[in-house]
């Protein structure tokens, strides 16, 4: 007799657990379940996404040869100068510039 009981008891259990394990609210619940599980690592795999897109946007307003460079036209890579090029420095006066500052700053020729 107790043996027939515990197999219809263990039968029932069954029978509900299998109704609440094919249930959609189990299937909701399973993917909610899922869901704040993997809440924290998708938080943070998008926060960095953000971070690193607006690191790259700082360092292209930054960065002049980059922003050059990322301009529509423009070659990536930097061009050789070629060595006939002029230099960006201020030449020295000219001669000729020295004879008339010399004429204008001499106190016997100006008397």
């Amino acid at each position: 007799m107790v043996q027939r009981i515990c197999k219809k008891a263990g039968k029932t259990i069954g029978k509900w657990l299998r109704n609440i394990i094919t249930s959609d609210g189990w299937k909701i619940f399973q993917q909610t379940s899922r869901e704040l599980r993997t809440l924290p690592n998708k938080l943070i795999r998008e926060a960095n996404e953000e971070l690193n897109k607006v690191g790259n946007d700082i360092n292209s307003a930054t960065d002049p040869a980059r922003n050059w460079s990322n301009t529509p036209g423009r070659s990536p890579h930097p061009q050789a100068v070629p060595s006939d090029f002029p230099s960006n420095k201020i030449a020295p006066p000219s001669s000729a510039a020295k004879v008339v500052k010399e004429k204008e700053g001499d106190p016997e020729q100006n008397a």
